[in-house]
């Protein structure tokens, strides 16, 4: 069977969720199947049950192909260090740092382990789908591009192009798209998806046939505007998030420095109709608030840093409402914060933190990387993984005083009884919900809405026929 690559017209078009759904439709159909990304610039990650750190979107994937999420799923991850840096992680794990333009001058070192993971899967795996970055027709970085036109071309790959009709210009892009892109990758095109589609579908048979006659391109469906706002995978996913309020119970600051990651911590807190959630990312008084809540920081102490330069250090030290810290924004609540290496930081530094934990921070390498269950509070098994280069002597995993809490620890209010627990502490009325079951319920009901609106035995027909 042919591999599949999922390329779009654009960010943000749709990629990530339409390759989710199809790994889910066709391992439902038992049929192995692999989801790939070459190279992702997520701060959103995961770890593997071997200890290796991947984009979150991959690890998404992974699941619901119901296989193990490995580092072959995503052999290159940046993360960005900002000014101009990346962290290079490789097969999972931190290969160097360096700036974006020494990353591109190692391109075909790394066009070695994307080819490597990708046989790999091919294979283990009767299907593997690979999922492009952005759009496969940026000219000046064709020969850096390792996500699109490096995998179609190198593999031969079957392909899928959607298109985001939200933004308009839907066959400008698409049009635009095919006529720019490398001659095999046009040769191996096997039809369109167009996504986020809002009122009536019978208003776009005009503009299929026009697609279809004009363009000489088949449309496999059209997918309806239906926002899944579980593991994001970018700050633009964010922006996205529609939550689902009714009976609020409890209003939450989220601290949004610009360092932040790991935000599918969110997705729980944001489908919990008892709270609001509202994003900080710039100065205003917190006394409205009842809970104030610190997220996780890929550059931990530049964030402190803007958050004393907005004057948000302050309204947090004055908050006298609940206030939990997560990764690197645990490591913000302790009394300093230590780089002797400038591993963390650009430079050698020690920062004053909020002082809420009697305990020092100090950023050494290798970061810790670890994914199972874990003894948090007075809980005996918490589902979750911890991503930090940060080391803390006194409270290495969590830090509870009633008031302050935090841990290391993500994927903590995924765990029903904690947050629940938790969050009738900070309101007597507070009721919960089970997220587990919601979280698979969006899944199932995203990836069924594809089944009927996406031509899948089409997709298969002609992966099969190339086998």
């Amino acid at each position: 069977m042919k591999s599949l690559a999922v390329l779009g017209t654009g960010s943000d078009a749709g990629k990530s969720t339409l390759v989710m759904a199809l790994c889910r439709i066709f391992a439902d159909q038992g049929i192995k199947v692999a989801p790939f990304k070459a190279q992702n610039v997520s701060n959103n990650s995961a770890v593997t049950q071997d200890g290796r750190e991947i984009s979150r979107a991959q690890y998404f994937q992974a699941e619901a192909a119901r296989i193990e999420p490995s580092y072959l799923n995503n052999p290159v991850l940046l993360k960005s260090h900002g000014c101009g840096s990346v962290q290079v992680i490789v097969n999972g794990l931190v290969h160097k740092r360096q700036s974006v333009v020494n990353y591109y001058d190692d391109i075909d070192e790394l066009k070695a382990h994307v080819k490597h993971a990708f046989a790999r899967l091919e294979q283990d795996y009767d299907l593997v789908i690979a999922e492009g970055a952005g759009s496969p027709v940026e000219l000046n970085l064709i020969d850096k591009d390792l996500s699109n036109t490096f995998i179609a071309t190198t593999f031969n790959t079957k392909n899928i192009l959607i298109a985001d009709i939200e933004r308009g210009g839907v066959f400008a892009s698409i049009y635009g798209t095919m006529m720019l892109m490398d001659p095999i990758i046009r040769s191996n095109l096997v039809g369109v998806v167009i996504n986020k589609f809002r009122g009536d579908r019978r208003f776009f048979d005009e503009g299929e046939r026009i697609i279809r006659e004009q363009f000489g391109l088949p449309v496999l469906g059209v997918l309806p505007f239906q926002p899944l706002n579980i593991d994001m995978e970018d700050s633009q996913s964010l922006s996205n998030y529609q939550q689902r309020l009714d009976d609020v119970k409890i209003r939450i600051a989220v601290i949004a420095y610009p360092g932040l990651s790991n935000y599918n911590d969110l997705d729980v807190l944001m489908a919990d109709p008892e709270i609001n959630v509202e994003l900080i990312s710039a100065y205003r008084p917190l006394d409205d608030f009842d809970m104030v809540l610190l997220p996780g920081s890929k550059t931990v102490i530049r964030d402190l840093m803007w958050l004393k330069e907005q004057g948000l250090f302050e309204e947090i030290k004055k908050f006298d409402g609940q206030i939990f810290g997560l990764c690197g924004g645990y490591q913000m609540l302790c009394e300093s914060l230590h780089d002797p290496d400038g591993f963390e930081h650009d430079h050698p530094c020690v920062e004053t933190g909020l002082g809420y934990i009697d305990d020092i921070v100090i950023y050494q390498s290798a970061k810790i990387l670890s994914s199972g269950y874990y003894q948090l509070f007075s809980y005996t098994a918490i589902k979750g993984y911890e991503i930090h280069s940060g080391r803390m002597d006194k409270h290495p995993l969590s830090y509870d005083n009633g008031r302050i809490m935090g841990t290391h620890v993500h994927g903590v209010f995924d765990d029903n009884t904690f947050r629940t627990d938790y969050f009738s502490s900070v309101s007597a009325n507070y009721e919960g919900f089970d997220y587990v079951t919601y979280r698979e319920e969006q899944i199932q009901d995203f990836v069924n809405m594809v089944s009927e609106q996406v031509d899948t035995h089409y997709i298969l027909q002609v992966l099969q026929d190339e086998s």
